[in-house]
């Protein structure tokens, strides 16, 4: 197993291992078969420079790999967010707030990740760079998740202790829970989006994943400048709610061993958990019947682009955006304010619970040859691109906080356990996180 980011930090405090050996441990990883396509540029000797710099292990990420999603700006770099229609444009003459937080922590960067083109997918597939395949697949090679594919690679190979991503409807913790690691969804406002390609104002989340919650509470205190209160309450101090509702549909026979399994371990463990219907999950059908917040806010950003050049475009990533052109202005305002209603409901659902438990996802990674781009496989992308985003795009709906964490035994394949709660209830999720990954690991 990997280390993470705190074992790593305190063997570097002990002497036990520097910041430069780690580095070319990562650089090592990163260039493995492992991790091709992970990444679509690389910084190796300027993430050396960085590990190799006096004091930079007093700095809380130390000189240690971090990887970019490519949806960021990096001074110097052109943001492509995945796509050949960006290629020319100017580099960045100065960091996102995201990178520049944690370059000012001590991040050796290691390069750009791959994603989807304009982040606009949870599969991870992209037709102009090639996929990266999931490090978890032992017979065939699947899908990484998206849309922050690369990263979540990234860290499972051990190229990067944290991978910078974004999350709109899931992208940070689709790949989390496919590749076996953690992904956190903060609540949107607490971290910045500037200098960050936008897929849907409203919805987007700057955010990371890690190997461990403890190493997402300090990705999350860096990205959103705030500490995380800490808590040493036991699991069973918190009520914990199961929805029945949509999110337990349609799960495969490996998601569902691991899901019941969990509920049952967290259970002895002293663990308060009740189902309940939530019924009100089933009213975002209706609400997004016109089109989504993703599909108008990205279309506005896009428009004059997919007028010059739509036929560069991945055309799974063109359709979705267009889908944004056929809504009124009516249509917009009356999703916004019914969103607004229903984050309300929800809340009143809510009332007396500390969180919810999910599958972060309903199924285990598919094969890339049976999703791969090209016509013939387009509804089975369809298909499983939507049962991907179903449960992780409630959260960002909500406006609220979730985290992914394994709950696989060592012979499946990876399976996310979700933990999420609405707005600025971060540190709770973070917290009870934290207890369901000690029980787990006993």
């Amino acid at each position: 197993m990997l280390s993470d980011l705190h074992t790593t930090r305190q063997r570097l405090r002990t002497g036990q291992t520097q910041a430069t050996s780690e580095i070319e441990r990562a650089i090592q990883a990163a260039q493995s078969p492992a991790c091709q396509h992970a990444f679509v540029q690389t910084t190796f000797d300027e993430a050396r420079a960085i590990a190799n710099t006096p004091g930079i292990q007093t700095k809380p990420l130390a000189g240690l790999a971090v990887s970019i999603k490519d949806l960021f700006d990096v001074a110097g770099q052109t943001t492509c967010a995945g796509s050949v229609v960006l290629k020319d444009h100017p580099p960045a003459e100065q960091d996102s707030p995201a990178v520049a937080r944690l370059r000012r922590a001590g991040a050796a960067f290691m390069g750009r990740t791959h994603m989807v083109e304009f982040a606009f997918s949870g599969v991870g597939t992209n037709p102009h760079f090639g996929t990266p395949v999931n490090p978890c697949s032992t017979d065939v090679p699947r899908i990484p998740g998206g849309s922050s594919s690369g990263a979540g690679v990234s860290v499972a190979t051990g190229a990067a202790f944290i991978g910078l991503g974004s999350d709109t409807g899931g992208s940070i913790r689709i790949p989390a829970a496919l590749n076996g690691i953690v992904g956190f969804k903060s609540t949107a406002r607490l971290v910045p989006t500037q200098g960050a390609l936008p897929l849907s104002t409203t919805l987007d989340t700057v955010c990371a994943m890690t190997r461990s919650v403890r190493d997402a509470m300090l990705a999350h205190e860096l990205l959103a400048q705030r500490k995380v209160t800490r808590s040493s309450a036991p699991l069973a101090a918190y009520r914990l709610a199961v929805a029945r509702t949509l999110m337990q549909d349609e799960l495969d026979d490996t998601v569902s061993r691991a899901w019941q399994r969990t509920l049952a371990t967290l259970r002895r463990a002293g663990a308060r958990i009740e189902e309940i219907a939530l019924t009100e999950i089933g009213q975002l059908q209706s609400i997004q019947a016109a089109g989504s917040l993703a599909a108008a806010e990205s279309y506005v950003w896009h428009r004059q682009l997919l007028e010059r050049n739509a036929a560069a475009y991945d055309p799974r990533v063109a359709s979705r955006i267009q889908r944004g052109a056929s809504m009124s202005a009516y249509d917009y305002i009356t999703l916004l304010r019914e969103r607004q209603r229903w984050i309300s409901q929800m809340a009143s659902a809510l009332q007396g619970f500390d969180a919810v438990l999910s599958p972060t996802v309903p199924i285990v990674a598919p094969p890339i040859a049976e999703l791969a781009p090209g016509l013939a496989r387009d509804a089975a992308f369809l298909r499983v691109n939507a049962l991907l985003l179903r449960n992780p795009s409630v959260v960002n709906m909500l406006d609220g906080c979730a985290l992914s964490l394994p709950c696989q035994s060592a012979d499946e394949l990876p399976v996310g356990l979700m933990v999420w709660a609405g707005a600025l209830r971060d540190d709770t999720v973070l917290n009870i996180a934290l207890q369901i990954e000690r029980i787990l690991q006993k």
